[in-house]
């Protein structure tokens, strides 16, 4: 249940399977920029991580590590509705049904939420902080995926398939 007066935060990692520069990627790098201003336009849409803001680069310059292939999308949402309308109502799904296209299996999980006081804007690394505390201690209210969330329908029905996750 969201807590009164917070919103909802969420990373996704992943890691590339060339240089952005690359054409194996090049479908995913030239669509950044149209998936993430509609997400930016979207009911509910907070805040987001950016990066460079130079066309087609998208959030991709908010690399982990020293690794220029492994990326990072980090965003702030009103409420669990919203995100599940971004993620699974518009293009946004597309790409992400294409994600094993343009990203390694990483074998664990790559995606985490947790509730953030309105106003904040989480840091990335506070963001992979929640993130490593979703995988070795599995859901909670500290850190959590889509099934932990009562209010989270959408990706029930219309979640991708296993080898995409």
């Amino acid at each position: 249940m969201q807590p009164k007066n917070h919103h909802l935060a969420e990373l996704n990692v992943g890691r590339l399977i060339a240089p952005t520069d690359d054409p194996r990627v090049a479908d995913f790098m030239n669509a950044l920029d149209r998936v993430n201003g509609l997400g930016k336009r979207m009911p509910g849409f907070v805040w987001m991580m950016e990066g460079s803001g130079e066309p087609g680069t998208g959030n991709t310059e908010n690399n982990i590590g020293d690794d220029p292939q492994f990326v990072a999308n980090l965003t702030v949402w009103q409420d669990v509705k919203t995100l599940e309308n971004f993620v699974w109502n518009t293009v946004h799904r597309q790409f992400y049904e294409r994600r094993q296209e343009w990203f390694e299996v990483l074998g664990k999980m790559h995606f985490v939420m947790w509730w953030v006081p309105e106003g904040t804007e989480p840091t990335l690394e506070e963001a992979m902080a929640r993130l490593a505390h979703l995988q070795e201690h599995g859901a909670s209210d500290y850190a959590f995926d889509w099934a932990w969330l009562a209010d989270a329908k959408l990706w029930r029905s219309r979640g991708c398939s296993e080898e995409v996750a």
